[in-house]
């Protein structure tokens, strides 16, 4: 099969699609088929093939849709400054796809409701469309704008984009229960039309990474402390991610007990808020930020706890990997979260921006070894079957078969 993974964000990115894609594009080549990887380049710059860096720039297209959108737009659909942004840059996307041809493609498999809305507006008649949903936009966008005055409109939109998104494609994947469930209940998805599997992960070439040796150190090693547990979290700092409910907890933890630091790796638009809500709590000799680390095998291996406290999540892959690195892991009751982890056998579950008890799991397992090293065992054990890479690959390979049946079998390439 001839295959275009497609995302509607800039790639490559820090965060679990692109890895996603990433291992899903190396998985799918060794077993033969041939695949390209679309998504917008830096900065919005301009859309392109990643793997053949073909793009089309974004000062091309954008006289067109500006033309485009004055003409087919009323003045009050651009009220909402989020809406005018998204819809000039879905019309960007979809007329730079429309550019770099989408004719050869067996399958073309979005990652995004944005995506899937746009490349169905644009496909030729050929490939068949398949998405897979990593969260659900909409109800990130109204977390995001809730306080803005045209919030209404907001939200109309991207729960528009989300209905059409979800039922564009042939088949719509997503990782658990959670997200099939607002998806069926809120966006009218038909049942049958959703398949639920998981991400499937390298494991193995992720804890080999834990004992390889840099050809170049590119960054100086982080040391742990040798009298204090260690505490990690690993991704953006951004709202959604609760990292600010981590350092409040933190900040109750220390009046409890000093022997612990935290470890805070990645960047985002909130790290300097971060940091000054870290000095104002006294947590700041406590609290390390590292900023983005290409050591993150290396860093988690040398941690005891791995903390997650979203409040929206999907499947994280910081959470995969601190479960097959053997670590206790806490995270929230967000999302997709309770599904990936059993509180009290394979980790613990704290009530979303529920600090104290945050709080209460840090301290049970900074003070109890013997359970820490028990639920980090247990996590690993079920971690390395359930995270299968080439499991889940297969099961994706499996759904676009089903797809091409559905449309007729496969009309554009031998493979």
């Amino acid at each position: 099969m001839k295959i275009l993974l497609a995302t509607f964000w800039i790639i490559p990115h820090v965060g679990g699609v692109w890895n996603y894609m990433s291992q899903l594009k190396k998985v799918l080549e060794s077993l033969g088929h041939e695949v390209d990887i679309l998504g917008y380049g830096e900065g919005n710059k301009y859309v392109y093939i990643v793997n053949e860096f073909r793009k089309v720039e974004r000062s091309l297209l954008l006289p067109l849709v500006n033309d485009k959108l004055n003409v087919q737009l009323e003045p009050e659909n651009y009220a909402d400054p989020v809406v005018k942004h998204c819809e000039t840059e879905r019309h960007v996307y979809e007329l730079g796809a429309s550019y770099l041809g989408l004719e050869k493609y067996d399958v073309i498999h979005t990652q995004d409701v944005i995506s899937t809305v746009c490349l169905n507006r644009v496909k030729p008649i050929g490939p068949t469309l398949v998405a897979t949903l990593h969260g659900c936009v909409a109800h990130e966008m109204r977390l995001q704008t809730n306080s803005s005055p045209t919030s209404y409109m907001c939200k109309a939109y991207f729960d528009e984009l989300e209905h059409v998104g979800a039922t564009s494609a042939t088949f719509t994947i997503v990782a658990n229960e959670w997200l099939k469930n607002i998806l069926t209940d809120e966006f009218h998805v038909p049942n049958e039309q959703i398949k639920i599997l998981n991400y499937g992960y390298d494991t193995a070439n992720f804890l080999k990474k834990i004992k390889e040796k840099p050809f170049i150190q590119l960054q100086h090693p982080v040391e742990r402390p040798v009298d204090k547990k260690t505490i990690l979290y690993t991704g953006r700092l951004v709202e959604l991610k609760g990292v600010h409910h981590l350092i409040s907890s933190l900040s109750h933890l220390k009046k409890i007990r000093s022997d612990w630091v935290c470890w805070i790796v990645g960047e985002g638009e909130k790290r300097a808020e971060l940091q000054v809500q870290s000095k104002a709590l006294g947590v700041e000799n406590d609290i390390f930020f590292l900023g983005k680390r290409e050591d993150i095998p290396k860093i988690l291996s040398n941690t005891d706890i791995f903390v997650l406290p979203s409040l929206i999540e999907n499947q994280s892959l910081s959470v995969i990997e601190a479960q097959i690195t053997g670590k206790a892991v806490i995270v929230s009751d967000a999302g997709g979260l309770p599904e990936m982890v059993e509180h009290g056998v394979t980790g613990l579950i704290s009530p979303v921006g529920d600090v104290m008890s945050l709080c209460n799991n840090l301290e049970s397992l900074i003070k109890n070894e013997s359970y820490r090293q028990e639920l980090g065992s247990n996590a690993k054990k079920w971690g390395m079957v359930h995270w299968s890479l080439e499991a889940g690959v297969k099961k994706v390979v499996e759904v676009y078969e089903l797809a091409l049946s559905i449309k007729g079998g496969v009309g554009n390439s031998e493979n």
